[in-house]
């Protein structure tokens, strides 16, 4: 049985690199590196990968200490060993997160993320990577779906996390938490394990140490697995929406440049509301390279503003953006 688990975990994540595309020849990947099960069970399967590979393959090691636990320079030591161990280039970067969470005034969730992130892409510019590799699985992916839903997401929401998103990869996605587990003690990859996972003072901790044991004990054991193809029919569903909103874009579109987008109003009336919706999701994120903070009360307005134009009126749906009618066209543009 445990033999099984093994070849299960390894197997599946090579089957998703190869099912996704994931890694290509001559592709140089910086791989997000915490020291805990998931991550040290991600690196030393590329690491296998980097070994088994005819062509040219590289893998560097991001790692950021938070500085907020007294095991962060621990954890710290024993990735950078693994990594010389293992001759992998291995970059980190210390991070007083609670005192950045503090000055902008967001969750330190949110802000040891936003750095981690931030240092992800720091370490790719410098070492000319063109992939990062995050440790994300198959529970990650259950967790992000139930918190979206509890925030009361749109259909995109039920996606939960990507197997790839731009330059970033995700080959542990198919693989549940517990194959992880295995593989780490049969490999014995003596994982460090972050302690602050267990405290359920956090959104995320909370789901995963409290929701998902009840919903498996009292109503489904397979949840997680459940989940994970509920999210494969949205993403397969949203991917076809998506190709008819760009096809819709172009029908609309008038005039695109840096600044502002301008769009047909009469046109862009004769698209069904969905498609609307997703239109002008998909101007804003053109023209600013995100939809961030644009929720559903700020679409349904400006759709009001599209239906009922009588003279020059306009919406601010936030700082960044104006959107107005005038002589029959919608003018999405930069403040």
């Amino acid at each position: 049985m445990a033999k099984r688990i093994k070849e299960d975990c390894y197997t599946k994540t090579i089957n998703t690199i190869k099912k996704y595309n994931l890694i290509e020849n001559d592709d140089k990947i910086v791989v997000g590196v915490s020291g805990g099960p998931d991550s040290m069970c991600l690196l030393d399967i590329l690491i296998k990968v980097c070994q088994n590979n005819p062509s040219p393959l590289a893998i560097i090691v991001a790692h950021v200490n938070h500085m907020i636990r007294d095991e962060a320079d621990e954890e710290e030591n024993f990735v950078k060993n693994f990594c010389k161990k293992n001759n992998v280039k291995f970059y980190s970067k210390r991070i007083d997160v609670k005192k950045i969470a503090n000055t902008n005034k967001i969750g330190i969730e949110e802000a040891g993320r936003n750095e981690r992130y931030a240092f992800f892409e720091e370490v790719l510019l410098k070492e000319n990577a063109n992939k990062i590799a995050i440790a994300h699985n198959k529970n990650d992916k259950a967790e992000t779906v139930i918190m979206n839903i509890l925030r009361g997401t749109g259909i995109s929401g039920l996606k939960g996390i990507e197997v790839k998103n731009g330059k970033y990869i995700r080959p542990l996605i198919e693989c549940e938490r517990y194959e992880i587990e295995d593989y780490c003690i049969k490999e014995n990859l003596n994982p460090k394990i972050d302690k602050s996972n267990f405290n359920n003072i956090y959104t995320r901790n909370k789901v995963r140490n409290i929701v998902i044991p009840y919903i498996k004990d009292e109503f489904n054991p397979n949840i997680i697995e459940t989940i994970s193809r509920l999210s494969e029919l949205v993403t397969e569903e949203e991917e076809y929406i998506e190709k008819q909103v760009k096809n819709a874009y172009i029908t609309v579109l008038l005039d695109e440049t840096e600044n502002e987008i301008i769009l047909d109003l009469k046109t862009f009336n004769l698209q069904e509301k969905v498609i609307k919706s997703k239109i002008i999701i998909y101007t804003i994120t053109r023209l600013f390279g995100t939809s961030k903070g644009i929720g559903k009360v700020h679409i349904e307005d400006i759709l009001k503003l599209c239906s009922n134009n009588i003279g020059n009126k306009y919406l601010t749906p936030n700082k960044n953006v104006k959107i107005y009618i005038k002589n029959h066209k919608i003018y999405v543009s930069k403040l």
